[in-house]
């Protein structure tokens, strides 16, 4: 089973002013993420390009800009895409299909993803995150998050908007069989707690990750 994408994009260009007012400073909050990412740039650190998958309004496109990375992104959902460019029109930004990179082989030096994977299945999970390594160069860097979980959480309103869609929580277990098979390498796996207050009450994952050298 598959989530539909088309209804992805349609419930994410439903909130996406929403979402941008909501979430834009959401890493100000979490020190974790703050430290997650400082260690990325360090280790991404002069090479180029390196891209936000599942950008979203572009909170953490921005974060890494001003950390000296030389970063684009890159979402299904255009309204997030016009989102993301009205609010840091320094950066670029082009809408994407993360199932379907539109990026040659051994094209980019890195990628972030933010939960972009939030919405997808195990089956999807398995093809982006294949995507995410033929588009990658080798030795390049990857860092993405995800809800640590067993559930599948079907959700009828978001943000004040109806919508209809499922969220996707996963074991460590499954993601670390799943990038080894893929064929990533140093693959790290960093758990919290939630924020109280700040963001949903769920367990979250940092995952490192790197494409072999040869």
């Amino acid at each position: 089973m598959v989530q539909d994408l088309n209804n992805i994009e349609r419930m994410y260009d439903s909130v996406a002013k929403e979402y941008a007012d909501t979430f834009s400073g959401e890493h100000d909050k979490k020190p974790k993420d703050q430290e997650i990412l400082h260690r990325f740039s360090q280790e991404i650190r002069g090479r180029k390009p390196v891209w936000d998958f599942g950008c979203g309004p572009g909170q953490t496109t921005k974060y890494l800009k001003d950390l000296g990375i030389e970063i684009s992104g890159l979402d299904l959902s255009e309204k997030m895409i016009n989102q993301a460019r009205t609010i840091h029109p320094d950066i670029n930004f082009r809408k994407g299909n993360l199932l379907k990179l539109k990026f040659d082989d051994d094209s980019i030096a890195g990628a972030v993803a933010f939960y972009a994977i939030v919405n997808f299945t195990e089956e999807q999970v398995g093809i982006a995150l294949r995507e995410v390594f033929r588009v990658i160069q080798p030795g390049g860097r990857f860092l993405f998050t995800f809800h640590i979980g067993e559930e599948t959480i079907h959700i009828d309103e978001f943000l004040g908007n109806k919508v209809d869609i499922d969220f996707m929580f996963f074991t460590t277990e499954f993601m670390f069989s799943c990038l080894k098979d893929i064929g990533f390498e140093k693959v790290e796996i960093i758990e919290r707690e939630p924020y109280p207050e700040v963001e949903y009450s769920s367990q979250r994952a940092y995952v490192f990750a790197r494409k072999p050298v040869g």
